[in-house]
This record gives structure tokens, sequence and C-alpha cells, in this order.
């Protein structure tokens, strides 16, 4: 059975930092690309964050700078340290893993989420 889960959420000051950990089971983690992404009610899940299995990362305009995403494939977890919070980055942060080669079907796995909310 798959599981992603979140957790280090939670309530910071406009300035502050969280650490976001995703710990996963279940599927061949270091073969997997991750992701972060967060989602403020009545709008779309927006692309925060993402690390390839060969560690490249990558990452959205509005956090570039003051996110930092990594990967350990021995303990199965990303995490997503997240510096200089700001009001509008308060949303659910959800790890999503996903994985497709040349042959294979698309498996993409999603965590349950974690609240951020950042007060000014």
């Amino acid at each position: 059975q798959v599981q992603l889960v979140e957790s280090g959420g939670g309530l910071v000051q406009s300035g502050g930092s969280l650490r976001l950990s995703c710990t996963t089971s279940g599927i061949i983690f270091s073969i997997y690309d991750i992701y972060w992404y967060r989602q403020v009610p009545g709008e779309q899940r927006e692309l925060v964050a993402a690390i390839t299995s060969g560690g490249f990362t990558n990452y959205a305009d509005s956090v570039k700078g003051r996110f930092i995403i990594s990967r350990d494939n021995a303990k199965n977890t990303v995490d997503l340290q997240m510096n200089s919070l700001k009001p509008e980055d308060t949303a659910v942060y959800y790890c999503n893993a996903y994985y497709k080669n040349l042959t294979s079907r698309p498996y993409d796995y999603w965590g349950q989420g974690t609240q951020v909310t950042v007060s000014s």
C-alpha cells in the first residue's frame, strides 16, 4: 500500500520558517520525481517545488530563493525548507510522487496535505 504523509505544517509569523516533510512508503522512492504543490480554497493547485529522481530541482518563481527542496533516498523522504514566509504562502501543501517511463503507465500518488498558515 502506497502512503505519502506530510508533516511540519503549522502557524508561523511572517518572515518565519517552517520545514515540511513528506514520508513515503510502498514505492521505490529513488525512481520517483517528487513535487510539492499548494492550494488555497477556491483556487487551482499550484506547483511550488520539484526534485527529480536524479536530484535536479525546480521552483515556482514566487518561492525561488526562499524555499529549498531536498530528498533523502535512504529514508524515503522529501523535505521542503520554507524561509522568509509571507502571508501569501498560506495554503494546504501536498506532496506528490510521480513516475513514468517510456513503456509504463504513470504512477501518481498524493499525500493528504498539511496546512501552512502565515500570519502578518
